[in-house]
């Protein structure tokens, strides 16, 4: 269980020791003729959507930009390398759900990285209403019609964020822009970081000739409940995905053929748990490893052949998961 602690905490951080100077990116324009076979909002959205699974090199870059409290001080950038490949796990028409692995070019060591699940018009979302705590919250029918809801998850799958946009057509390239939505903070400042406790923020993807972009306008700020009582900063996030040749996913494959239907059986968990309560509660520290390890762990027993019973499953969820407390603030929008 130490050595797991080890790999989970120095490998999730995006793997910062990567190299990407040699991989090989796909020539021309790599964007699938689906994209142009589109004729409704609805079908250019699924096609935007479909066109990010994939193989490539990213680039995760953050920079702080606006302080906006006179005693503090900018932090320093933040760029980050890995191989990723996205993976479509489903595609049902109107919910389409991308898994992504990452994969280090030493040794090729797997590790489940983040998850996006997209769905057309939808009713309701999970909103990050206190620490440690997702609501469900409807979305009423005008910020829903035509639009998509992307909501993203955790490596144990536990939820992130949502946010609501619909895809348009802009300089000539697919994007979709989400209202500005609240988010905790990300893993690589909350272990380091102890002065902000949530992020307001819009993302954007783009779907481009060289594969798509993620760009994320942040505000870092510090909120009792829903209630804001200090912003620190806003921030810059650019991460870029180059679809490449050169570079062997194939450990992600096999990982994945190993431990998809586990992972499947994890995700079911915290739907259930989710519309149940209509939200989500973690016991959890902020880290959240108290529950990433006992999921991987049994992962990687599933991964080696071995049965997890529903029995073992439930028992991790039953000690890190509960529901959100009755009270709740009033919804402050970001």
């Amino acid at each position: 269980m130490k050595l797991l602690s080890i790999v989970i905490a120095s490998t999730l951080p995006l793997l910062g020791c990567v190299s990407i100077n040699t991989a090989k990116p796909v020539a021309g324009d790599s964007r699938p003729a689906t994209l142009q076979a589109a004729t409704t909002d609805f079908e250019r959205g699924r096609a935007a959507i479909l066109a990010m699974a994939g193989e490539y090199a990213v680039t995760f870059d953050f920079e702080e930009t606006v302080a906006l409290q006179p005693d503090y001080t900018r932090q320093a950038s933040k760029r980050t390398d890995a191989y990723e490949t996205v993976i479509l796990l489903e595609d049902s028409g109107r919910h389409i759900v991308l898994q992504h692995l990452l994969v280090t070019n030493v040794g090729g060591m797997v590790i489940k990285h983040w998850r996006q699940d997209w769905t057309y018009e939808a009713q309701q979302r999970l909103e990050f209403t206190e620490d440690q705590t997702w609501r469900m919250r409807p979305l009423s029918a005008e910020q829903t019609r035509g639009a998509w809801t992307q909501c993203v998850y955790e490596v144990s799958d536990a939820p992130r964020y949502c946010g609501t946009g619909r895809w348009a057509q802009q300089d000539d390239a697919p994007t979709w822009t989400s209202d500005r939505s609240w988010r905790p903070l990300p893993r690589r400042e909350y272990t380091k970081r102890s002065d902000y406790n949530a992020l307001a923020a819009v993302n954007r993807h783009t779907i481009t000739p060289s594969g798509w972009t993620h760009e994320q306008d942040n505000s870092k700020v510090l909120r009792a409940g829903e209630l804001v009582t200090r912003a620190l900063v806003r921030e810059s996030g650019f991460n870029d995905y180059r679809r490449i040749t050169s570079f062997d996913f194939s450990p992600a494959y096999t990982y994945w053929k190993h431990t998809q239907d586990y992972w499947a059986r994890v995700r079911g968990q915290w739907q259930q748990r989710a519309q149940a309560a209509d939200g989500l509660h973690l016991k959890t520290s902020v880290d959240g490893l108290a529950l990433i390890e006992p999921l991987f762990k049994q992962a990687s027993a599933a991964e080696k052949g071995e049965t997890i019973d529903d029995v073992a499953l439930s028992a991790v969820f039953d000690q890190w998961v509960d529901r959100p407390a009755n009270a709740a603030a009033s919804p402050q929008r970001p």
